[in-house]
């Protein structure tokens, strides 16, 4: 058995769980809804709070596809009951975020600011304290969602190995080079 898809999924308070036509699961909470298609061939059965995925053989096909669609609905339960954040700090002189509704606007040190419009499930904000780097901060009930945003965010400036500058997520540990003169001995 998959380890992770033999795991049952404990459904919180005011979480439901219900498996319509052609085998699609829509998660119902306080923060949202989600809908996901599950393959024809695994069985996702619903008792008492308890969600549970079943495969029919032991088939690596059927073996992968098992603990794959047990993580998406976890995710999606823990999505529509406490959501997800994700928290992008700015590391450079002049680098500047400004969220106004859906809009991302960022100076990165280019000619010119860019500027991103957020689909509707996220929300941002922005804080910008004296002597401390930007934070961006992006919160949703979809984690692909959230995680795909946050990484086009982060390819607009990928952080450089030299001075660090650039988009990292907040605790991100960057590997760093020496640079020239640390051969020149």
């Amino acid at each position: 058995m998959s380890r992770i898809g033999k795991l049952p999924i404990t459904l919180p308070a005011k979480v439901t769980v219900s498996v319509g036509k052609n085998n699609i699961i829509t998660v119902k909470g306080p923060l949202g809804e989600l809908t996901q298609k599950v393959d024809p061939e695994i069985t996702v059965s619903i008792t008492n709070n308890i969600v549970e995925v079943v495969r029919p053989t032991e088939q690596r096909r059927h073996r992968a596809l098992h603990g794959l669609y047990r993580s998406l609905i976890n995710n999606m339960v823990i999505g529509v009951s406490t959501g997800y954040t994700i928290k992008q700090e700015l590391v450079g002189v002049g680098y500047r975020a400004e969220a106004k509704g859906q809009i991302l606007e960022m100076s990165l040190g280019y000619s010119h600011d860019l500027v991103m419009q957020l689909p509707l499930e996220i929300k941002v904000a922005t804080v910008t304290d004296k002597r401390a780097n930007p934070i961006i901060t992006l919160t949703s009930h979809d984690k692909q969602l959230i995680g795909q945003v946050a990484a086009k965010i982060r390819s607009l400036r990928v952080p450089e190995p030299y001075k660090g500058k650039g988009i990292k997520f907040v605790g991100e540990q960057l590997r760093r080079k020496a640079g020239k003169s640390a051969g020149a001995k």
